[in-house]
């Protein structure tokens, strides 16, 4: 299965939450899209309708599949610590959303094809690996060949965000995987105990 392409207006609206960034869409018609629109009636959720819902909006909002997210939810089970907070926090350890959280783009779409196309290093290192997973300490910096792409100046003058567990340098085009972020250090408004309900079942 391919990642999804469609109207990002359209997830957005079904989570009533900007994931993917700001929407205008959002703003104008904050209910759920659909052939009826607002007027729909709407009964209550499921329990697992509700547990379901979330698990797809941390996919989403992460840009990760079913089958690599099932397999990050393993590999947090059998981690030590509380298993939500581990698997969030190996979803933001992946590098492309430590390109995203670096204001090197605008969006994890656009970091993870910063990667794939092979202008960010790990340490030194090419790194083509959207999901490769950050060690504290790792230095991310984007490669001399490619500092000069728009796509890249354009983000960083954008980029107003600050993170503790991350430090960069705009001169330098280059920065630290500090640590492994605490659960409140990430901003998402992501209900991990209910992913993990629902895997548990």
């Amino acid at each position: 299965m391919a990642r999804y392409r469609g109207p990002k207006a359209k997830i957005a609206r079904r989570f009533r939450e900007p994931i993917f960034g700001p929407s205008k869409a959002l703003e104008k018609k904050n209910y759920p899209p659909g052939m009826h629109g607002n007027a729909r009636r709407r009964g209550k959720e499921s329990e697992y309708a509700v547990q379901l819902k979330e698990k797809q909006k941390a996919k989403y909002t992460y840009g990760i599949l079913e089958k690599q997210f099932r397999l990050m939810f393993e590999k947090a089970v059998r981690s030590t610590g509380i298993t939500g907070e581990v698997l969030l926090q190996l979803a933001e350890s992946r590098l492309d959303n430590v390109v995203y959280r670096m204001g090197i783009s605008r969006s994890r779409r656009g970091a993870r094809q910063l990667v794939s196309h092979r202008h960010i290093t790990v340490n030194g290192q090419l790194v083509n690996i959207p999901s490769y997973q950050l060690q504290a300490g790792d230095v991310v910096a984007v490669r001399e060949k490619s500092k000069s792409l728009t796509a890249i100046d354009d983000a960083l003058s954008s980029n107003e965000h600050v993170y503790d567990f991350i430090t960069f340098n705009k001169a330098t085009m280059s920065g630290t995987f500090v640590a492994v972020p605490e659960r409140l250090q990430i901003p998402e408004n992501i209900k991990e105990q209910l992913i993990v309900e629902l895997y548990s079942k």
